[in-house]
């Protein structure tokens, strides 16, 4: 069962890494881990999704409350969280395929951010999902590179962490 962490933490170096340790010393693998700044530039917000139980996840949590740098944890229950993934993707292109992928693009909400007579670079910001699928349709054109940032997520509504 996957699960979303959203840590809010000080924006200090070393922070990461204690947090990451506290997994890696109970051998739970992180699927996607995203970092950044939040409004206030002292404070950082760490996103961590896991595959684990809620009993594992709770234990996790009440270790992380216990670091000094963490201001608040919240585990967010995926009916109840807005999820999104950035993707850049370099495809071969020529003047055969580029409509082509252009369509796809088209339907998927993704943009052009570069053009080449040889290749262009597609950006997508939408759910895992969606990624994935967009990933697996641009395949046939012969992927030359691909970056992914990884899940960042906040709660719905006018809740906060």
């Amino acid at each position: 069962m996957k699960q979303t962490i959203s840590v809010l933490v000080e924006n200090r170096a070393g922070v990461l890494n204690r947090i990451t340790g506290l997994f890696s010393r109970r051998a739970f693998n992180i699927e996607s881990l995203a970092v950044g700044v939040t409004d206030d530039p002292t404070v950082s917000r760490i996103t961590i999704i896991v595959d684990s139980g809620n009993s594992v996840v709770e234990q996790v949590e009440k270790q992380l409350n216990k670091l000094i740098e963490v201001i608040k944890v919240r585990t967010l229950n995926e009916h109840s969280l807005i999820g999104r993934e950035l993707i850049l993707i370099k495809v071969n292109a020529n003047n055969k395929t580029r409509q082509d992928i252009m369509t796809i693009c088209n339907i998927c909400g993704a943009k052009v951010d570069d053009i080449t007579p040889t290749s262009m670079t597609l950006e997508l910001s939408a759910t895992k999902e969606k990624v994935d699928t967009f990933e697996s349709l641009m395949r046939p054109f012969s992927i030359l590179e691909v970056v992914r940032t990884g899940v960042i997520a906040i709660q719905k509504g006018s809740g906060k962490i």
